[in-house]
């Protein structure tokens, strides 16, 4: 019984959270638009570019003329959802500006609450977008059922690694922008360096050599080869090292950024007002 109190209460609370941040996303409309229009002027360029190099070239590694539109159109997807590491910190920094903030860290709730709430309401804030682009892909390249859950979850996962990133960031927006500026810089460079519009091949070796490091990249490369292979099982015994850092991150980088941000609140507190 006391169980059943327990998960509506956390339901209860995480859903207050998404809902509060979906009604302020529908408040600025033109926001939430450029959000969905931005990436697909990004990719264009790379839609130009590699139309031009297929002209030269049969393929890119496992890119071929023939399927590199779910490389673009997977890219597409994930773009959109990297907003999710820019918005959690606005929104948090707009809560300190309203001075709402206080409130809300005050309140009796764990910070996956807090963290959850944003990744809902976050998939809801791109739900049109991802789910037309989506259709398309299944359109033009149709996968099995059992691919597509995998991908549905993968892709949800990634919103949990995005999130947790956000709430990282969010931490200084609230203690210390000075640092949030510094962060800022770093995760896009990051982001650059994570294949999202470009295929890893056409990298010089030496920056392919660090974007092996780059654990984003793994995310974002598991769902396309989770996608072009069409076979879960096959995926997993030929990319173990991928699938080993796709799960791997899900468990810590919500673990790490939930501990960084309550270690930089309770230090630093609610500053610059």
């Amino acid at each position: 019984m006391k169980s059943n109190k327990k998960i509506r209460r956390i339901f209860s609370k995480t859903f207050a959270i998404a809902e509060k941040n979906v009604r302020t996303q529908i408040r600025f409309k033109f926001n939430l638009l450029f959000r969905w229009g931005f990436p697909l002027i990004t990719i264009l360029m790379p839609i130009i570019l590699l139309n031009k190099f297929f002209e030269f070239s049969t393929s890119i590694g496992q890119w071929t003329p023939q399927n590199y539109i779910i490389f673009l159109f997977i890219g597409y997807n994930i773009m959109i959802m990297q907003n999710m590491i820019n918005y959690i910190p606005k929104s948090l920094l707009r809560e300190k500006y309203w001075k709402t903030l206080p409130v809300l860290m005050t309140a009796p709730f764990n910070r996956f609450y807090l963290l959850f709430g944003y990744i809902i309401s976050e998939f809801i804030g791109i739900l049109i977008p991802f789910t037309s682009f989506f259709i398309v892909m299944l359109i033009f390249f149709p996968i099995s059922i059992l691919t597509i859950i995998v991908i549905i979850l993968m892709f949800f996962g990634i919103g949990i690694v995005f999130s947790g990133l956000g709430l990282f960031l969010g931490a200084f927006s609230i203690s210390n922008e000075n640092f949030l500026f510094i962060f800022n810089i770093v995760i896009r460079f990051v982001f650059w360096l994570s294949c999202v519009t470009y295929p890893f091949q056409l990298f010089p070796k030496e920056v392919q050599n660090i974007i092996n490091l780059n654990p984003i990249y793994y995310l974002i490369d598991t769902i396309r080869l989770t996608w072009l292979e069409n076979n879960i099982f096959f995926t997993i015994a030929s990319h173990p090292i991928h699938i080993a850092i796709f799960a791997t991150s899900l468990i810590v980088f919500p673990i790490i950024c939930v501990y960084v941000f309550n270690l930089i609140y309770k230090k630093l507190g609610i500053t610059g007002y």
